[in-house]
């Protein structure tokens, strides 16, 4: 029987702290979202963050904490701001927070982490926590109540606070591994994952008192060659700093309702990288404003190399309505949740469309594709590619520029005479190695080929003034065609022999090595006679 009748109640260890996210917060980014998010729900129109070696400092102008805020919402885990069906703040905004735990990331990101906080006309109020004496604590599995923060040292707020009427400020010392990355790349990945700052512009953040601005990704902008919308989805970043791509070089994509954003593509997968940090530009979920999960296309695996150029934002704010979907640790949506899997569903059909409009685009624009894309053979991919490469060569700058419209014009024809330029070489070599292999003597008639040819050899150099050789070797196999070479490697004098096709073959052959275009009847009959002379090489040469 029970002793007493004073009721049972929970008691919390501070070990709680850990497990719920102390120690799950791995990014940089996810721990500077935490921040800027909390300043956001308060309803500040400025975030300051100063960065000095291993120390930084966020600052917000906010409605600010006063001594019940701090302790009764602050610094109790779990307190949600969402409670009673609340999610917007006084200023109308949609909360980001939810849980109520990531301010952990905040509280244990460094050696020391103090915090001051005051409302209008209020004063200064907060404490510091020391993570290493509370990693002790932690061991030695002491309740909250025994671990009270430390006295705040004014001093390291000195030079954040003047002028300062509301709002809270936190001061890192010493954060673990350090702020690796430069301030150019803080201002970077500020301003892509934190969009609302550039959208919304009653809400500025501040990197050592510079403004983030779409100035801060214009290098990648530069860089983007192509641009899908989701659902007419327009914001500064597409209407100013895209303004660049030509309309013939942008499509929309009618989704279900709900989901918008962008999806572009840059010149080069290098293009991504972060100013060298490991860093990658990806295509990003963002929720109400804040970035949930990075890289949604490594949960759509396709594996397809024209991936590796693309990024943009995908928004889907229903995700935060009702059940949380997100993962204890907020850097991330819980893999497994049907609402989202529903969604990634939707988003792997844009892009596998998306992948496929870019590899035209870039066939028709003379670069390199997707080389897994079966709408074109192999043979042909690789034949528009070379011409690509040469034609650039001769590109010009100005669009009215009668040589881009030549190479234009000249770019499918190009594609097909290279294609059957290699064809003709390979097949024709090939058959030259097997008579030599098989010693198939030369007949009357192909020694007076070779003759005739080496006579025009000698005219030609003569007038032309060269006295160096042309062929590597001067053997006299050389010196025959395929008609020729297909009498002596096949004169079975049978149904299967080459010897008809080669009689079709030569002028079709010789028009191509003249450079000339060909008419679609004639590039016709040239692919299909050489389909048929390649299956008889394929079958002489493979015999023992």
């Amino acid at each position: 029987m029970q002793e007493n009748n004073n009721p049972f109640v929970f008691e919390i260890s501070l070990s709680i702290l850990d497990h719920l996210g102390r120690n799950l917060y791995r990014n940089f980014v996810t721990i500077l979202g935490e921040a800027i998010s909390n300043s956001w729900d308060a309803d500040a129109s400025n975030v300051w963050i100063y960065v000095d070696g291993d120390n930084f400092v966020i600052k917000d102008d906010g409605i600010g904490m006063d001594f019940g805020d701090f302790q009764g919402k602050f610094l109790r885990v779990g307190y949600s701001k969402r409670k009673n069906d609340n999610t917007l703040s006084a200023k109308g905004r949609p909360f980001i927070g939810r849980k109520g735990i990531g301010k952990l990331a905040l509280l244990s990101c460094a050696e020391k982490v103090s915090i001051i906080s005051k409302k209008e006309n209020g004063e200064y109020i907060g404490g510091t926590i020391n993570n290493s004496i509370l990693d002790q604590v932690i061991k030695d599995d002491l309740k909250p109540d025994q671990y009270p923060l430390e006295p705040l040292d004014l001093k390291i707020f000195a030079k954040y606070i003047e002028g300062h009427n509301q709002g809270t400020v936190i001061h890192f010392e010493n954060v673990r591994d350090g702020i690796k990355n430069s301030v150019d790349f803080l201002k970077k990945i500020t301003a892509l994952y934190f969009r609302f700052s550039l959208i919304d512009t009653s809400f500025n953040i501040y990197i050592n008192d510079d403004l983030i601005t779409l100035e801060d990704v214009k290098d990648l902008s530069d860089k983007t060659q192509y641009l899908w919308s989701l659902n007419n989805f327009s914001d500064p970043f597409i209407d100013e700093n895209l303004s660049h791509i030509e309309q013939a070089h942008r499509k929309n994509f009618e989704l279900p309702e709900g989901i918008s954003g962008f999806v572009a593509s840059v010149l080069t997968p290098k293009n991504l990288s972060i100013l060298g940090t490991g860093e990658r530009v990806s295509l990003d979920l963002f929720v109400n404003g804040r970035l949930r999960e990075r890289d949604i296309l490594k949960n759509t695996p396709t594996a397809r190399i024209a991936e590796s150029y693309l990024y943009g934002q995908v928004h889907y704010n229903a995700l935060d309505k009702g059940e949380d979907k997100f993962t204890s640790s907020r850097e991330g949506v819980v893999a497994d949740d049907p609402e989202y899997q529903e969604f990634l569903s939707v988003i792997k059909g844009v892009v596998a469309d998306i992948v496929n409009d870019w590899d035209k685009l870039r066939v028709k624009n003379r670069e390199e594709g997707d080389p897994e894309n079966e709408r074109i053979t192999p043979k042909e991919r690789k034949s528009r590619e070379l011409v690509g490469v040469v034609t650039k060569e001769y590109a010009t700058k100005t669009k009215a520029d009668n040589v881009n419209t030549w190479m234009d014009e000249l770019a499918d024809d190009a594609q097909f005479n290279v294609q059957s330029y290699t064809e003709c070489f390979v097949s024709e070599n090939l058959v030259r190695k097997y008579i030599t292999a098989k010693n198939i003597p030369m007949t009357t008639v192909a020694q007076a080929q070779i003759t005739e040819w080496k006579d025009r050899e000698v005219e030609n150099k003569r007038h032309a003034n060269i006295n160096i050789d042309i062929m590597r070797t001067g053997e006299d196999i050389s010196y025959l065609g395929m008609d020729t070479l297909t009498f002596l490697a096949d004169n079975t004098g049978t149904a299967n022999s080459m010897r008809t096709d080669a009689k079709e073959y030569k002028p079709l052959r010789n028009a191509v090595m003249h450079t000339s275009l060909l008419t679609d009847a004639a590039k016709l009959r040239l692919t299909t006679v050489y389909e048929n002379i390649k299956a008889r090489i394929k079958s002489l040469i493979n015999q023992p």
